[in-house]
């Protein structure tokens, strides 16, 4: 399950995801497809949106390609 830190602000997400393991940011990327439907829902307008599922998608092609070679990325890199 993903975790949250006390001062998010300080610590971007991109930064964030780096350290959850594969299933984490999987279940991270599920939880955001729903916070994401919630703040549709709601119109919630927002001067800060941040872009989970891009975030996610990137990290998640960095592991993929990291992987095609045969390197495992470390956590937190």
């Amino acid at each position: 399950m993903a975790y949250f830190l006390r001062h998010p602000d300080n610590y971007p997400l991109e930064e964030q995801v780096k350290s959850l393991g594969d299933e984490e940011l999987l279940d991270f990327w599920e939880e955001s497809q729903f916070l994401e439907i919630y703040i549709e829902d709601e119109q919630v307008v927002s001067n800060k949106v941040v872009k989970y599922e891009e975030v996610i998608l990137k990290e998640l092609h960095i592991r993929n390609y990291a992987k095609s070679f045969g390197q495992q990325l470390a956590a937190g890199r």
